[in-house]
């Protein structure tokens, strides 16, 4: 949208339409010690060279060089170069809401082949244009399910990204909706006897993500079929997009909800985000956000069109699926970008190595600390606990340009002095060995302490 400044004129006879004398008149209704009498005080303008040097500095400030080993939901890979190339080209980087097809065919036609290999990635018969995130995923995809069951619950696992659980808790908050939340078993894996009990009559839908939370993957068959029998719909949240390369898709779901920033979307300073939601056809309905369609004109033309919307800019608010799910088109680009140049050999091959550096790194740290959860397949990440804090581990590594795993006592205070690590194909053997070195010097440290505080406790 244009800046269109008005001169004092314009002001002047805007003023008096209204009947308002001054533009004081005006703000009068505004309590004096809110209103701001003086200039804003803004820093002076930056040449061009000066803003380059800037960004370059807060890029610094973002673990530029350093080995990275935090996962939980924001995942370090590769970017190929040149996806910045073709995002960049003036059709993508300044496009809007694909409105008017007839001037917005690439971008229609790049949502369109997103959504299909979305769709070949999940085995789902349809996906939408993408949502937010991965979080803003998982709480409409939850909200769909209710629409679709006119039930008014949720039971969801604790497995579950924790600040994903955050997320849908607002969303059900104003939405009357009750969450009962389902623990998991000593495998990391959802305790499916505990879910039995909790799915009653009003159970919407059973949310669960997978890899979940700890990188363990769950039993998709095992908790589908307990979701369905009573009645309830299944939505699976998938906050690690690389993981389908080699993990079976959740095809037993109704609806699935998913992150999508691993594939080439860069780790910035909290965003931006990628979010999918995927299902049957049956169901596309109540699917929130846009789907765009494949038509021909009348001349036999393969062309591109919004097909469905039930975006409150498109229909009535009281009957749009949602009203917060702005269509992130650039960056749905980006992994449109990296999948096609991935392709389905390429991304099993990128699953597998972040499969084998997180088994291996596994390995190295389960010689000097407890790897937790290790009775269930997982992916890249996975939970150490150790004899010292966490946050004392990570203070180390960072001397050493390294960022360690996500401390857990924060969310799941049980697990003690347990962190969160994940490794994927950027992580080097030698970044590996050096984290697991910086742990064993602190549970060498931490031993004889440990052992003196006994000793005194016997001659006591």
């Amino acid at each position: 949208m244009r800046y269109l400044p008005k001169s004092p004129a314009d002001r002047e006879a805007m003023l008096k339409v209204i009947g308002a004398r001054s533009i004081d008149d005006l703000f009068a209704p505004i309590p004096a010690e809110y209103r701001l009498n003086r200039d804003l005080r803004v820093p002076r303008q930056m040449a061009e060279s000066e803003i380059v040097d800037w960004f370059r500095e807060r890029s610094r400030e973002n673990a530029d060089g350093y080995a990275n080993f935090l996962g939980a939901g924001a995942y370090y890979h590769y970017r190929p170069v040149i996806i910045d190339s073709l995002i960049s080209r003036g059709e993508f980087l300044t496009a809007y809401t694909p409105y008017q097809p007839e001037i917005s065919q690439g971008t229609l036609q790049s949502i369109f082949e997103f959504q299909t290999m979305i769709s070949e990635l999940t085995g789902m018969e349809v996906a939408n244009a993408s949502v937010y995130d991965g979080s803003t995923a998982a709480a409409e995809g939850t909200m769909m399910a209710a629409r679709l069951t006119g039930r008014h619950s949720v039971a969801i696992a604790r497995s579950v990204h924790p600040e994903y659980r955050e997320v849908l808790a607002t969303y059900a908050h104003h939405q009357g909706m009750a969450l009962a939340t389902v623990s998991f078993a000593d495998n990391a894996r959802l305790d499916l006897s505990e879910l039995e009990k909790s799915i009653t009559a009003d159970t919407a839908c059973v949310l669960i993500q997978s890899p979940n939370f700890f990188g363990t993957i769950e039993d998709v068959a095992a908790i589908a079929e307990i979701a369905h029998k009573r009645g309830a719909m299944l939505v699976v949240s998938l906050a690690e997009a690389v993981s389908l390369g080699i993990v079976e898709p959740p095809r037993q779901a109704d609806i699935i909800a998913m992150e999508a920033q691993s594939f080439g979307v860069p780790l910035g300073f909290g965003g931006p985000y990628c979010g999918v939601i995927a299902t049957r056809e049956q169901y596309v309905r109540q699917m929130p956000g846009r789907l765009v369609g494949q038509t021909t004109d009348r001349n036999g033309k393969r062309g591109f069109v919004l097909t469905l919307a039930t975006r409150e800019q498109h229909i009535r608010r009281e009957k749009a699926t949602s009203n917060i799910c702005t269509n992130q088109a650039l960056i749905a680009l980006m992994a449109n970008i990296f999948m096609t140049i991935y392709g389905k050999v390429g991304l099993r091959e990128l699953a597998k190595q972040n499969l084998a550096k997180a088994a291996y790194a596994a390995k190295q740290f389960g010689k000097h600390a407890k790897v937790l959860f290790s009775g269930a397949p997982r992916f890249n990440e996975f939970v150490v606990q150790t004899g010292e804090d966490p946050h004392e581990i990570n203070d180390r590594l960072l001397k050493k340009k390294i960022v360690g795993g996500l401390p857990l006592k924060k969310f799941y205070p049980e697990l003690g002095n347990a962190a969160l690590w994940c490794c994927t194909e950027m992580t080097t053997r030698a970044a590996i060995d050096s984290a697991v070195k910086s742990v064993a010097k602190g549970d060498r440290a931490a031993k004889p302490a440990k052992e003196s505080v006994d000793l005194q406790e016997v001659v006591r």
